[in-house]
């Protein structure tokens, strides 16, 4: 493997899968590099698993290159998982990242601090033509607070405690956030099987 397609259009996603590929000699090219950019692929499955295969599998074959993809959201046991796969557009569509805190925080509004138990998941998905599809899953610990603190950060950084913190994501640093981030542990994971694998 010498080049990777990776499934975003999301600028400091796609920088960070390009600092991770580049020591291994592997190209990264994300969407945004497209001319004609490809079609939009529904995410129709029922787990981050499912819908981050979706999306590498159907890119993969439709272009007969590799395709990483990944699909992460937010587990808080008190709601039975929820938001889950529709963490991002938990309060409906558009897409907005203070209606699904708003949302959450209403929904646990009578829970008390030890039963708010939560984490961040990623599910990193890598398709290659004629290849099984490769997964790797990070998570990070945590729990909700009572109200929002922080400015860095997005989603539902300002209402999740990382385990072993008593600050809010959104108050952590961009060093400190990929230290611990449930992406920075799929990307770790990612990297022993490049190693072992992909280097041979």
């Amino acid at each position: 493997m010498k080049e990777i397609i990776i499934a975003t259009k999301n600028k400091g996603k796609a920088k960070e899968f390009e600092e991770f590929f580049k020591p291994h000699g592997i190209r990264t090219i994300s969407l945004l590099d497209f001319v004609e950019e490809p079609q939009d692929i529904e995410e129709t499955g029922v787990t981050f698993k499912e819908n981050a295969a979706l999306k590498a599998e159907t890119m993969s074959n439709e272009l007969n290159k590799p395709v990483l993809a990944d699909d992460s959201g937010l587990i808080i046991d008190a709601l039975d998982g929820r938001p889950g796969i529709f963490s991002a557009r938990y309060a409906g569509e558009p897409k907005n990242d203070q209606a699904n805190i708003e949302k959450v925080l209403n929904e646990l509004r009578d829970v008390t601090e030890k039963n708010r138990t939560a984490r961040f998941i990623c599910v990193i998905a890598i398709a290659q033509p004629d290849q099984q599809t490769i997964f790797k899953t990070g998570y990070c610990e945590g729990h909700i607070s009572f109200s929002e603190t922080g400015t860095h950060g997005f989603g539902y950084d300002p209402i999740f405690i990382p385990e072993g913190y008593t600050n809010s994501m959104a108050e952590l640093t961009s060093d400190e956030k990929n230290l611990i981030s449930h992406r920075s542990h799929a990307i770790k994971q990612l990297e022993q099987w490049i190693q072992r694998d992909a280097d041979k």
